[in-house]
C-alpha cells in the first residue's frame, strides 16, 4: 500500500479522494440563463452560466438586484423540473406578479419569512444538513442588507439606543458556515444585498455586510444604472453588472443589462458593442448596422439598432466559435503556467 493510499484509507473524512479523482474538482454545473451577457457575467462564457456557491447582487433600492436574482432561479428550476426553491424574504418587496413575470411554479417555492440573522442562520443552517449532494435546491435570500441583528432587535424593545457592533460578526459567521454546504453539496445561493458610498473624495460602492461576504462569496456583482430615454421619457433603464469579486470573470468587468418597461430584460443586451469589437459586425453608416461573415468577408444588408434585437440577427454570430473565443478572452479569467512564468524571468535576468 502507498503512503496515499494509507493516507486516505485513514483519513475520517468520508468525502477524502485523490484529487484527480474527487467529484469536488469535477466541471461545475453551469446553469445557462436565456441572456447571453448575464451568463458572460456568471462564468466569463456566452454559454456558460450560474455555477454551485454563493452569489451575491448588490446596490442601492430599486436596482433589479431581486429581478436578477429570480431570473437565476427560473434558469435553474427550467433546467431541473425536480427542482425547489428556499426564498428568504427579510423586505417583503418582491410581488407575487415578479414570480409570474419569470414564470417560476410558485407550487415549487417555499417563502421563509425572516425577522433577524440569527433566525436566518439557525433556519438555513437545519436546512443544509438535511439536504445531500445530487438534491436540487437553489436558495434565494432577498436581502441580507434589511436584516438586523438579534441584538439590535432586543436592544429597541428594551429601550436602548446603543449602536450594535454584533451584526458584522453575525453575517461573516452565517457566510462561514454557510459556503462549505453550498461547494460540498453542488447548490448556488443568490444573496441580495445593499451597498454604501465609502468616506472620500472619489467615494465608491462599498458592500454591506462587512468582510464576511468577500470573504465567502464566489461572485459579488454591484448594479449600477443609467435612464434609457425616449426624448425626454424614460422608457427603461441600462444596468450596469460591476464584477466586484469572481472566481470565473475579470475583476471590475463591467456588463450592460437592458431593461425597458415594456419589454422587459432584453436578451440580446450588450452584444452588439462586443460584436463591432470583434468585427462581427460594423456600421457602415451612422445609425446602421449589418452582420460581416468572418469566414468570406461578405458584408450583408443593413439595419436600423431596433432591426438587430432578434434571434434571426444574432443566432448565428453566437453560434460562431470566433465570436464565443473572443468573448471568453476579453471576460473570462486565464490560467497560465505560473512557475514557468517565474522560471522565465529568472532565466532572462540572470542572461
Amino acid at each position: 500500500m502507498s503512503l496515499l493510499e494509507k493516507i486516505k484509507k485513514n483519513s475520517t473524512i468520508k468525502d477524502s479522494a485523490i484529487l484527480s479523482k474527487s467529484k469536488f474538482f469535477t466541471d461545475k454545473d453551469m446553469i445557462t440563463t436565456e441572456v447571453p451577457m448575464m451568463n458572460v457575467a456568471l462564468s466569463g462564457r456566452l454559454d456558460g452560466g450560474l455555477a454551485p456557491g454563493l452569489t451575491m447582487f448588490a446596490g442601492p433600492s430599486k436596482h433589479f438586484k431581486t429581478a436578477f436574482a429570480l431570473l437565476l432561479a427560473k434558469s435553474y428550476m427550467e433546467k431541473y423540473p425536480e427542482a425547489v426553491m428556499l426564498f428568504y424574504d427579510s423586505e417583503f418587496g418582491t410581488p407575487i406578479k415578479y414570480f409570474e413575470t419569470f414564470e417560476i411554479d410558485m407550487d415549487r417555492v417555499l417563502h421563509t419569512p425572516l425577522t433577524d440573522i440569527e433566525q436566518l442562520k439557525f433556519d438555513i443552517m437545519q436546512q443544509l444538513a438535511d439536504v445531500n449532494r445530487g438534491d436540487k435546491l437553489i436558495i434565494v435570500l432577498d436581502s441580507i442588507g434589511n436584516l438586523a441583528s438579534k441584538k439590535e432587535v432586543e436592544d429597541a424593545l428594551e429601550g436602548k439606543s446603543v449602536a450594535d457592533m454584533s451584526r458584522a460578526k453575525q453575517v461573516k459567521s452565517l457566510f462561514r458556515m454557510v459556503t462549505p454546504h453550498l461547494n460540498l453539496k453542488d447548490m448556488p445561493m443568490i444573496v441580495v444585498n445593499h451597498t454604501y458610498k465609502e468616506i472620500g473624495l472619489f467615494p465608491k460602492d462599498i458592500v454591506g455586510g462587512g468582510t464576511g461576504s468577500y470573504y465567502s462569496a464566489d461572485n459579488i456583482y454591484i448594479i449600477g444604472r443609467q435612464q434609457e430615454k425616449d426624448g425626454t421619457e424614460v422608457v427603461g433603464y441600462n444596468f450596469i453588472i460591476n464584477v466586484e469579486k469572481s472566481r470565473y470573470v475579470r475583476e471590475k468587468s463591467k456588463i450592460p443589462i437592458n431593461v425597458s418597461f415594456d419589454g422587459g430584460i432584453s436578451k440580446w443586451s450588450g452584444l452588439l458593442d462586443i460584436a463591432i469589437e470583434s468585427g462581427h459586425v460594423i456600421k457602415p453608416t451612422n445609425g446602421w448596422y449589418s452582420k460581416v461573415n468572418k469566414s468570406t468577408g461578405e458584408i450583408g444588408e443593413k439595419h436600423r439598432l431596433l432591426e438587430t434585437q432578434n434571434a434571426e440577427f444574432w443566432n448565428d454570430i453566437l453560434s460562431d466559435s470566433q465570436f464565443k473565443d473572443f468573448v471568453s478572452k476579453k471576460y473570462q479569467i486565464t490560467y497560465g503556467n505560473i512557475m514557468g512564468e517565474v522560471a522565465l524571468a529568472e532565466e532572462t535576468e540572470n542572461v
